[in-house]
Order: C-alpha cells, then structure tokens, then sequence
C-alpha cells in the first residue's frame, strides 16, 4: 500500500474517532431539561414545626412532590437501591445480566422476575413506553441509554424517587411519605423506607388493591417483600439488626383521604402567591395556636346564630417578628351557606372606632395633647360635619383617657381637626392602609371609620403600637422579614397610647384585664361590622364579626359582640400556657410623670385641689397652668363678690367653666356651684382669664368650601357670667349673641377671613379661616 493511502485511512480513522467522541461528549455538553419538567407536581404547605397542613394534586390529579435527592433520607436511597438495582452505579443504563435472566424465568415458565433498571424504568416512564413487547423493550434500552448520556447517576437517580409509581395515585418518595406517613422525605426512617423501596415492583397489589375485601392480602404481600428487603438490608448492615422491631410493628399506611387540609384560608392564599415552581412553602402558622383560633369562633358563632351572627374572622400575629399565627377567615371554609371560602381577614371594611388610638397617638406626638387632658364632650360642628356620640349623649369635660376607652366620637374628632401634618390620613397611608379615596373624600369622618381596612392592616396598625410606632409588614412564611420602615410614631406616644389602652375595662368584669391587654372596639355605620382589637402578651389580634353579605344587625356593636369572641380567644391562649407573657416594656428615654390638675389637666395652680400624675413627653407635651380655679372675694352677708377684703368676707375658689358645659353638668344632675355675679370693679387675675371666651369652632387654619348660602357655625365657650359677645370679621361688625349660643355666618365672598369675639368684660379672641366658593 502505498504511502498517501496509508496516510487517507489514518485520517479517516481520526476522523471516524472524534466524531465518535463528540457523540459520546456532546450530550452531556449540551444543555439538558431538567427530568422533572416532563410532569406536573403538588404543593405542600407546612406549619412552622414542620407539620402537613395541606397537599395539593399536581395537574394531572396526581400526589407528586419534587423533593431534591440530597433531602430525601439517605436509607431510602439505599433501600431503593438494593431491591431494585444494586449495579445502577456500574452499569450504563442497562445491566445485561439482570435482562438474560429475566428473559430466562420468562421462556422456562418460572416466577417473573424484573430485569429493568432504574434508568430504563424511568425512561419507561418519560416517554410512556410499553415494555411488554419486544419492540417496546428495544425501544425502553435505547431511551435508557440516551439518558445515561445526557444526565449523570444522581439526576437519574433523583428523577426516578421523584416520578416513580407508588400505588394509588400518589407518584415519589416526596408524597409518599406525606400521604403514607405523615413525613417530609429526608424524615423517613428505615422501617418506613424498607417499606416505600418495595411497592413499585406491584404498586396496585401492594398499597391500593383494585378488589374489595383484599386489603388483608395487599397487607400480606407488602410485609412479605419488606422482610425480604430487611434480610438483604441486614446482611449488608448487619448493626442493623437491634432494629427489627421496628419491622414487627403494625403496619398501617394512611390513604390520601385522609390527607390534612387545615388553616384553609391561609393555605389558600400562600398558593396563590407561591413563585413558580416552589412545592415546598412553609408558613409561620403555630398549629395549637390556629386550633385554639378556629375553635374559639366555630363556638362563638354558633352560640350567636339566635341574634343573626353567622360568620366572623380573627388574624393573630407575634408582635416580636411579625409572624402570623393563626388566620381564620370564615368560622367555616366549608359551609358556602355563609360563603365560608371568602377570607373575611382580607376584606375591606369600615373599622368603626378603632382608629381613634392613632388620632390620639399623633395629638401626643404633636403637643396637643397628654393622658389627663381635658377635652369637650359637647355639641360641636366642624364646618358642615357635626358628630354624635354612639349612646346620642354628651359628657361635657373629659380627659384623653377617658374618651379613648369610653371612645366618645366628639373628642376624637376634635383633636383630629387640630392635627398638623401627619393627619390620620397621612398616617393610615404611609403604613400600608390601600385603596384610600383622596383625604378630602372622608374629611374627619375618617376618624369614626369613613375610609375601608382589612383586618390584616388593622392588626399591623396595633403591632406598631407595640413596636414602638415602627411600622412592619407581616409574613406568612419564613422567609426574613423585611426590615422595619421609617418611624410613624415616636416611641413615646406608641408608649402612651398603649398604657391608656390597657385601662379598657373587659366587657365580663368591667375591670381593665389582668394580665394586662390593650384593645379597642369598633363598630361601623349601619351595624355591618363590629371589631374588637389589641395586644396582648407579645401578640396582637383582631376579630370581626358579622355577615358576609353586609346586611345590618343591630347585635353588631363592637363591645357586646366582638369584645366578648376577642377575650374567649385571649382567655384560651393564655389558659393552655400558650402565651410567653406580656414583652417587656422598657420605659421610653423622653417619657416623664408630671402632675397635673385633675379637673382641667393643666398644671396646677395655686387653687387646684384635686390633683393627679400623668405621663409627659417634655418638649412636646402642653406646658400651661390651669385657669380653671379662680379666688374670689365674697360677702358673706349678701354672698356677692367684692372687690377688696373686710370684716364680712372670705375668699372661696371656684370653677369658671363655659356656659356649655355648665349646661351639661346641670342635665345630667350634677350641677356646679357657679361663682358669683361680677362687680362693677371688674374681673381680674385668675378669674378673669378662666372666663374669657374661647372660639373652639372652626378649628385655626380651616378651610370651608361653600355656596355664598351656606352659613359657618362658630362656636366657643363662654361662662354664664358673660351677658354678650360682640362678632366681627376682619373690621366688619357681625351681630350679638348671649353666652352659650353658636353663631351663623354667612360669608359674602371667597377669601381668608379673621374672625374675633369680644364679650361685655373686655375679653377677646380671635381665629384665620379661609373661605372656598363653588356655584
């Protein structure tokens, strides 16, 4: 042969040889589709401890779970290993000698056995090949092979315990496990894998028998391959052997019947938002915590169907890492009578009262305001808004405490009116309240529950309180929480407006809760939803009650309905020792006690009797001596004020209040001793500045829009000792008045107006408003 002959067939040859090798390398160069993107799979959502709460069927109603090979226990591997294909790491996808032998028992008659291999079964069952026939067969070893080169052992191997057939309609070791046992894979122990390596070999017969009256033999027949799967097991690990009576206890594996499906609501809504291809979602709910929830409402409503209460709902969170704990959203996901699916936590709803902390939280921070603080109680207009109190009464003075658990709507209001900037509004939208209309839609019918909340941003609203004012977001799963954003309340005021919270008498024994919880109540226009809310220990939950249909029922009143269902709930936590105990509460670094005069609330004066100590942001906090308490100088023959002492006089002090509240104390038959008439020498000192009228309405700074038509109401306090007040806006004289009446004021054009009052004494004041004219 000659020379360039010779010298063509080596380059054939090399040729031919690397064609050959790429062949061979290229499958696994070239990027392969994960094996488990040929099917569908399940999702399975757990507690915090780990336990099923429920196990969703893949697309094709199949039980499968993907679970990566590195978490499912290493016994299960093993014993998959040993019965089904000890050579799987030796062999290239096909074993030789397991086939002649199988085609061998085939061609003598003599008891079936298995020749395939874990690769060729999983390409039986990716390409859904047929493998009782001979072409089926050739077809299974050609697929097998492919496999082996695209894919390395541990991607075949964790394909195959992920796809593989284990009776009924449960595929993998992942929902086996769930559904058999009640485990996660990586939690199997040997007993339980000896048993899951020997159903694939004849899953109907062994876990899911086609007739009735054959489980017996189904029993028998999986227990008879297990012991011969612990026989080889023992041989390879015979210090194995201490465990076999492990192997002799009943065995019993569960039916997907019998699968959990608890905290429906929440387990729903983690589903709905869960990313892609997760199948594994673990929640932060506390199973005894959810039961005791669903457990105190399933009662509680039944107990109150008689008044028309059919549903309510509850979210309780841990205040320390914002965790939820327990969510229920119906007091039955599974009656659609009362629409049990809908989840009553994420419905937006009219909050009642239940904002007016959060009113008196920024009056704190904004100097308006302190614990012992007088406020009026007292017919009132703000512009055209003019409030009434849920019992249709007024209590005249008040202090801040008072008319937060007693929560009167004319104090809350009338602070709100004077809040600078953040407004309730500002507030309620910086932390995370949605779907707000603009503000000027609710004006300060925003504080009384004009604007819509779910009860998931109520009970966040709460854990700020308890968080110091920091607003968190909540989470459902244990993921990191998200850090805290900027701080809406300052440690202060959060720590004020819950001490006052905790004053709150409960609804059974009229004294404020011990150990000590923090709540309010609210009820919504029309009675549609009554609300009960708070922290307690380091939790804080909401409960709602009322009709999915938004019918009115005058049984839905925050304090009888609610307030009761909230302390069933807080009583059963605490009773099974569920509850750590209330957080400590360090004493924030600006908070102080200062005393004050209790009747008005203001620093004492030298007259103040009755006295009392408050909390106090210095700095922020008002700094004013009380003028309430005047001394006047009495004849004691006449009873007359006099100008200047002798031998028939005395000097008494007396409470100068407005001609208003006097009427209030007089209707509701405590009537106070008023002080004398004025004299001609006139008024002076103490006396003279308590008596001054005051404008309370409009608020300083107000802003009316109106048709030229339409009054404005002024009003203002003033004692009866005032026979007239004198009004005037700017320079213009407007009319008189006796004490204790309002004026209406009919503004002749649009612009910024100062009003003022002067009464027949010489005492004045004065207030800017602006005024917005539309046709």
């Amino acid at each position: 042969m000659s020379r360039p002959a010779r010298r063509g067939r080596w380059r054939l040859a090399l040729v031919v040889g690397a064609l050959s090798i790429a062949a061979l390398v290229a499958p696994r160069i070239v990027p392969a589709p994960s094996l488990g993107g040929r099917a569908t799979f399940s999702s399975a959502v757990f507690a915090e401890n780990g336990e099923l709460l429920r196990l969703t069927l893949a697309a094709d109603q199949q039980y499968r779970l993907w679970v990566p090979l590195d978490q499912i226990a290493p016994a299960t591997r093993e014993a998959v290993l040993l019965y089904e294909d000890r050579w799987f790491f030796w062999h290239p996808g096909v074993n030789p000698y397991a086939l002649a032998r199988s085609a061998g028992a085939s061609w003598f008659g003599r008891r079936r056995q298995g020749g395939s291999t874990i690769t060729m079964q999983l390409a039986r069952r990716l390409d859904g090949i047929d493998s009782r026939t001979v072409g089926g067969k050739l077809w299974q070893i050609g697929a097998a092979a492919w496999l082996e080169l695209r894919y390395g052992k541990r991607e075949i191997l964790e394909a195959y315990l992920n796809l593989v057939p284990l009776g009924r309609n449960v595929e993998g070791v992942g929902a086996a496990g769930l559904v058999y046992f009640g485990k996660r894979a990586a939690e199997l122990g040997l007993a339980e894998s000896l048993t899951l390596a020997v159903v694939p070999q004849n899953p109907h017969r062994r876990v899911s028998p086609a007739r009735e009256g054959t489980a017996r033999e189904a029993e028998r027949e999986l227990v008879d391959a297990r012991e011969r799967l612990w026989r080889r097991w023992v041989s390879r690990h015979p210090r194995d052997r201490h465990r076999e009576a492990d192997l002799a206890l009943p065995l019993a594996p569960a039916s997907p019947t019998a699968l959990p499906f608890r905290a429906p609501h929440l387990v729903e809504a983690l589903l709905r938002t869960r990313r892609g291809a997760e199948t594994e979602i673990w929640s932060t709910i506390d199973p005894r915590l959810q039961s005791t929830v669903e457990r105190m409402i399933a009662r509680y409503v039944e107990t109150q169907r008689p008044l028309g209460i059919r549903n309510a709902a509850a979210l309780l969170v841990d205040t320390r890492t914002m965790a939820v704990k327990a969510l229920v959203g119906s007091a039955d996901y599974f009656d659609d009578e009362i629409d049990g699916q809908v989840n009553g936590v994420f419905a937006k709803r009219s909050p009642g009262s239940t904002l007016k902390p959060f009113v008196y939280a920024l009056g704190l921070d904004q100097g308006l305001v302190h614990p012992l603080t007088i406020l009026r109680d007292v017919p009132t207009a703000f512009g055209p808004f003019s409030p009434e109190n849920f019992d249709g009464r007024f209590v005249g003075p008040i202090s801040v405490q008072d008319a937060l658990v007693r929560s009167r709507n004319v104090p809350a209001v009338a602070v709100a009116a004077r809040l600078s900037r953040p407004s309730l509004y500002e507030l309620l939208k910086s932390a995370g309240v949605t779907k707000l209309a603009p503000e000027r839609h609710y004006g300060l019918a925003l504080v009384l529950g004009g604007g819509d909340v779910t009860g998931e941003e109520l009970v966040r609203l709460y854990a700020m309180l308890a968080n110091g004012g920091e607003p968190r977001a909540l989470h459902y799963t244990r993921d990191p929480a998200p850090p805290p954003t900027t701080r809406l309340i300052s440690a202060e005021a959060a720590f004020i407006t819950l001490d006052m919270l905790r004053a709150n008498p409960r609804p059974d024994t009229g004294r404020p809760a011990a150990p000590a919880v923090a709540w309010k109540t609210g009820t919504s226009w029309g009675f549609r939803d009554a609300w009960s809310v708070g922290v307690f220990g380091p939790y804080a939950l909401v409960v709602w009650v009322g009709n999915f249909d938004g019918a009115g029922n005058p049984a839905l009143v925050g304090v009888k309905i609610a307030a009761p269902l909230f302390f069933n709930v807080v009583d059963a936590i605490r009773g099974q020792g569920l509850d750590p105990g209330e957080r400590p509460r360090p004493l924030p670094p600006h908070v102080a006690r200062v005393e004050v005069c209790r009747a008005s609330g203001d620093l004492p004066n030298a007259h103040c009797r009755e006295r009392a100590t408050t909390w106090f942001i210095p700095g922020k906090s008002p700094i004013r001596v009380s003028r309430l308490h005047g001394a006047v100088i009495v004849d004691t023959r006449s009873g007359r004020a006099v100008c200047e002492d002798g031998p028939f006089t005395r000097r008494e002090v007396f409470e100068y209040w407005p001609a208003d509240m006097l009427r209030l104390f007089r209707e509701a038959g405590l009537p106070r001793q008023e002080p004398p008439p004025a004299m001609p020498c006139g008024r002076g000192g103490a006396a003279a500045a308590a008596s001054a009228p005051r404008i309370t309405s409009p608020s300083r700074g107000a802003v009316y829009t109106i048709r030229l038509s339409q009054p404005i109401a002024i009003d203002l306090q003033a004692t009866d000792s005032t026979r007239a007040l004198f009004w005037f806006a700017d320079q213009g004289f407007l009319g008189r008045t006796g004490a204790g009446e309002s004026f209406a004021w009919h503004p002749s054009r649009a612009g910024r107006y100062t009003l003022r009052v002067l009464d027949d004494a010489g005492g004045a004041d004065a207030r800017d408003v602006s005024v917005e004219v539309v046709p």
